[in-house]
């Protein structure tokens, strides 16, 4: 799979938030029309604690069994600045070059991250997307940006992820009395079926299917020795 989208990754902090100011115009956030998904992926990043190796994995799954179907995954060095809400010009890199490795392309993508949940609306799920042209969602553990009533404990129950007067996502409980995750569309998704999608992807845990598969799969190849 190759980038639909391009753009210079040697950027300054400035350069990088005016990126996001502007290609947040073009996010949608309109599902498409007959849109069927047949595979979706999951995509997490992972920092070697010994040196400086970054390494990106992505893992596509057979979305009514959740079954694997593909992996693949890619070593990098971080070439930006640890910044808050810049991460995705600092781990991206490598995650596209691990899809350019998939041979199944996936129909759906959920990264271990923020959509349109981001002080820019353009967090790393979103920035994916549009370099690839397909539907993301962003599932994070921890909240970014935005306040939001604490969900009702049954799995499925939501309260809206606000900042200002707009609603960037939901707190969405995915399993009874477990702690809730943040959940934003990323690109070419509404904000329910986002929502409606994770909670397909969530029948046993707390997370994702395509996150936990996919950090098994980071946690695989940081195992591997360098050569």
């Amino acid at each position: 799979m190759q980038a639909v989208m391009k753009h210079a990754w040697n950027l300054s902090e400035k350069e990088a938030i005016g990126l996001q100011e502007e290609w947040a115009g073009t996010v949608s956030l309109e599902t498409p029309q007959g849109w069927k998904v047949r595979r979706v992926a999951g995509v997490d990043v992972a920092y070697d604690k010994n040196d400086d190796r970054l390494i990106a994995a992505v893992v596509v799954l057979d979305a009514e069994t959740l079954e694997v179907v593909e992996t693949a995954a890619a070593e990098g060095k971080p070439s930006f600045p640890y910044i808050p809400g810049l991460f995705s010009f600092r781990e991206l890199p490598p995650v596209l070059e691990a899809f350019k490795r998939l041979k199944t392309p996936p129909d759906l993508i959920v990264c271990d991250g923020q959509g349109i949940a981001h002080p820019r609306r353009f967090g790393l799920a979103s920035h994916l997307g549009l370099l690839l042209d397909i539907p993301t969602i962003g599932c994070g553990k921890t909240r970014l940006i935005g306040e939001h009533e604490e969900p009702d404990g049954e799995r499925g129950s939501a309260s809206p992820l606000v900042d200002g007067d707009e609603t960037i996502g939901y707190c969405l409980r995915t399993q009874n009395g477990v702690k809730p995750v943040y959940v934003s569309a990323g690109h070419r998704l509404s904000q329910a079926d986002a929502c409606e999608w994770i909670l397909k992807l969530t029948p046993r845990y707390r997370l994702p299917e395509t996150t936990r598969q996919a950090d098994q799969c980071v946690k695989r190849e940081l195992g591997k020795p360098t050569s």
